[in-house]
């Protein structure tokens, strides 16, 4: 498998790079205290074609791949987590999934203003009863003629405070636990809508997070995506590419942590020496970048085979899983490279480590990433244990 980029992808991801580093990267501390959503950074991202990257142009996206996508994502991450995921968000939840699964009709409606940063998406799963059990959720919608009537809520939905579509997975078959899902698209001024306040997170704090409610929310036929009880297979199949691009989130948020703290070693002089010269700190330079490289291949390997069409639930779990775990072993790191000023608000190391930490929670946990790649290799070697 050739994983190297092509000059296309190296000519991307070097002005991805200068835009998030000169844009993005100055501005995310201020966004962390702020709590505010980065609406410059995503008018600037729509500009340069990034919204809707993996949406074809016919709808007014870029037509790019999956490793595109990844490229773009570990840059937008290097310079700020909580724009890259809203961003993620946005573009792969909202829009790679409308794109993929919706009518002809509902993507001529939908994803130019979505491309164009005219509008912002959310995508609705969480439940406060249902987390990693997606199949848990209650939310429920009931056919009323040609519309259905949705109750319910939804939460730790990311972007629901500033968003303007919701693609919204319910309940439509009581009966049937694994196949009784659907999926529709809710505009936000729809009547029976409702979205909470954002909550007050540990990191990330810039990319807006809310309950979504539904109070006899009344939604027409024509925003059902692929008819009723269609979603599980909806759901299942945008996974590989959520955790995929998640795997890149993870890979740039520690890359920066990384150059941060050695370029600190460097200039540290302890004892009457650069730090970096201590065995113990070339230790710790080693492992993490070895980490890091060792993450971005698994991630890079997941999205050439999303692009080849190759089912990859296990490779996209491995990424997703190594990249999350690595991500929060390298910041926590680069928090100790810097000793005292590590904890520091203004070398921003602590708020790279706190906003890693989601990863291993986010989109499945890493509990749920290694009973999937478990099931993948019993099954790929046995079968079946049944």
């Amino acid at each position: 498998m050739d994983l190297s980029l092509s000059d296309d992808q190296r000519a991307l991801q070097e002005m991805v790079r200068n835009f998030a580093r000169t844009e993005i990267a100055p501005r995310a501390r201020a966004y962390d205290q702020s709590k505010d959503f980065p609406r410059d950074n995503f008018d600037q991202m729509a500009e340069l074609g990034l919204l809707g990257l993996l949406t074809p142009e016919a709808y007014g996206g870029s037509g790019g791949s999956v490793m595109d996508q990844c490229i773009v994502a570990e840059e937008i991450a290097y310079a700020c987590s909580a724009t890259a995921l809203s961003y993620l968000a946005h573009s792969v939840l909202v829009c790679y999934n409308l794109a993929s699964n919706g009518s002809e009709a509902q993507k001529k409606k939908y994803l130019p203003d979505l491309c164009s940063g005219a509008k912002l998406g959310s995508l609705c799963i969480t439940e406060p009863g249902a987390g990693s059990d997606a199949l848990g959720m209650e939310t429920t919608a009931e056919q009323r003629g040609d519309s259905w009537c949705i109750r319910g809520s939804k939460t730790f939905i990311t972007n629901a405070p500033v968003a303007d579509i919701f693609l919204v997975y319910v309940r439509t078959d009581p009966k049937d636990r694994n196949r009784g899902l659907s999926q529709f698209i809710i505009e936000r001024d729809t009547p029976g809508l409702s979205v909470g306040q954002p909550f007050h997170k540990m990191g990330n704090r810039a990319s807006p997070t809310s309950e979504v409610f539904f109070d006899d929310c009344i939604v027409p036929d024509e925003n059902l995506v692929k008819g009723a009880n269609r979603a599980l297979g909806i759901l299942m199949g945008n996974l590989d590419v959520e955790r995929t691009v998640g795997g890149a989130l993870g890979v740039g948020g520690a890359q920066s942590a990384f150059d941060k703290a050695l370029h600190y070693a460097k200039d540290r002089v302890q004892f009457g020496q650069s730090i970096l010269g201590f065995e113990m700190i070339q230790d710790k330079i080693a492992t993490m970048a070895t980490d890091i490289e060792a993450a971005r291949l698994l991630t890079w390997k997941a999205a050439a085979l999303c692009d080849a069409g190759v089912r990859c639930s296990k490779e996209a779990s491995m990424a997703k899983l190594f990249a999350s775990e690595m991500s929060n072993r390298v910041t926590s790191e680069a928090v100790q490279i810097l000793g005292g000023y590590g904890y520091m608000e203004e070398y921003e190391v602590e708020r790279i480590m706190r906003d890693a930490r989601l990863g291993s929670i986010g989109a499945g946990t890493s509990e749920i990433q290694k009973l999937i790649i478990a099931r993948e290799i019993t099954q790929e070697a046995f079968g079946s244990l049944g």
